[in-house]
């Protein structure tokens, strides 16, 4: 028998990622600045997180300027929305397996 953790997208086994997975999928897009506040976690670590999922097309990245100041907005890619449903699928599938 297959071990069920084999179906868990290892790249979204990290809290952070997955966090910001979920908050790109539940809205249009994200800030950089947005996104830090409402995870509570510094510069340096959002930005390791995000490069992660780019990396991985997960989610792509749009610089532009608002009055005069640099702006990075997040949007989850088709993949990256794939990706999360096939993991929140592969966790749901783990729970009733722990029910039997």
């Amino acid at each position: 028998m297959r071990n069920p953790f084999d179906n868990l997208d290892k790249v979204m086994e990290h809290r952070v990622r997955l966090q910001i997975i979920s908050v790109l999928v539940a809205n249009d897009s994200y800030d950089f600045n947005a996104l830090k506040d409402l995870l509570e976690v510094t510069d340096g670590n959002l930005a390791t997180h995000l490069k992660a999922l780019e990396r991985e097309k997960y989610i792509s990245i749009s610089k532009s300027f608002i009055e005069r100041k640099p702006n990075t907005r997040y949007k989850v890619t088709e993949r990256g929305r794939t990706a999360f449903k096939k993991h929140l699928d592969a966790l749901e599938e783990l729970i009733k397996q722990q029910r039997k």
